[in-house]
């Protein structure tokens, strides 16, 4: 698909971020991924997009490491991966992702 944003990709690959998982696009930068996952607040955080500000760490495996340790890794340098699994976020990062990260609300009961 193509799209200016994004690196041309033709299939979206599953991560999970902090446990939650997404569909991305392939061949992207984790930090483009996380855009793909909120539109609306990735381009408000203060990103620098070439490694300068290390706003975006984030601590991840990928598949079939699941039993080593995270590794750090800045977002705007690290290209996604089928079963890419972001274990710890940045401050920043976890301010703009918080609404497609925190749990959706509990629906009231009918008493």
């Amino acid at each position: 698909m193509s799209d200016p944003l994004f690196r041309d990709y033709e299939r979206l690959v599953e991560i999970s971020i902090l446990g939650k998982k997404f569909k991305v696009p392939e061949k992207n930068t984790c930090l483009r991924a996380f855009q793909y996952v909120s539109p609306e607040t990735i381009p408000y955080g203060r990103f620098c997009w070439n490694q300068e500000c290390q706003l975006c760490k984030i601590a991840c495996r990928t598949s079939g490491q699941a039993d080593s340790p995270s590794r750090h890794a800045l977002a705007c340098k690290l290209i996604v991966a089928d079963g890419l699994e972001v274990t710890e976020l940045s401050l920043e990062l976890k301010w703009t992702l918080a609404g497609v990260l925190k749990p959706p609300e509990p629906r009231p009961r009918l008493e």
